[in-house]
């Protein structure tokens, strides 16, 4: 995996540097990151607005800690659900469906916390969309990954079809659009590698 794609060490955390990360997390997903101002995390935090900024030094900078928190419990989560399945194989890239299912059921009753927050912010250069590019361009270089272990043919450009179905099925669960788009994406994508592999 490459570096640029992983993030930065996470700041030693204090209590109050935690009460707000919690505060935040919650009201940032459900409510959006614009509509939540830091008065209302030092209140939820039980906290002044003063820790608030000594410890994250700004609202974007505490935006970027709380999408960083997502995303290390679900690679933590991720990397469970792989460990289960023999590396090499087309099943464990396979098995990146079902463990995304599995996450999207118990954590993402607004959608994906990344693309929401990409949604928000539209400057490339801005830290609340770099940190959310960066999550699914780790997400893409994974799919790389685990394509080439499974001697897929052109691992790149399976990774790219794999992220197009990955990334459907976030944005389809998080609209509601049909049931069930993990198990949708997981047909699509046995099929692409299938084929790719026999032929």
């Amino acid at each position: 995996m490459r570096k640029e794609f992983e993030p930065v060490v996470a700041p030693v955390m204090t209590s109050g540097a935690t009460k707000v990360l919690e505060a935040a997390t919650d009201l940032f997903y459900r409510e959006g990151i614009h509509a939540v101002g830091v008065d209302a995390i030092a209140a939820a935090a039980g906290v002044t607005k003063k820790t608030l900024y000594d410890r994250f030094g700004s609202k974007d900078a505490l935006a970027v800690a709380y999408l960083r928190g997502r995303d290390e419990r679900w690679r933590a989560y991720l990397d469970k659900g792989l460990e289960k399945v023999p590396a090499g194989t087309i099943e464990r890239v396979l098995a990146v469906f079902d463990i995304t299912d599995a996450w999207a059921r118990e954590n993402l009753s607004k959608g994906c916390g990344a693309i929401n927050a990409r949604a928000e912010f539209e400057g490339m250069g801005h830290p609340i969309a770099g940190e959310a590019i960066r999550q699914k361009k780790w997400m893409r270089e994974l799919f790389e990954d685990l394509c080439r272990e499974a001697g897929v043919a052109d691992s790149e450009g399976m990774a790219d079809a794999l992220m197009l179905l990955h990334e459907g099925g976030l944005v389809t669960g998080g609209m509601g659009t049909f049931d069930k788009p993990f198990k949708v994406a997981r047909v699509a994508a046995e099929q692409l590698m299938r084929a790719s592999v026999s032929s």
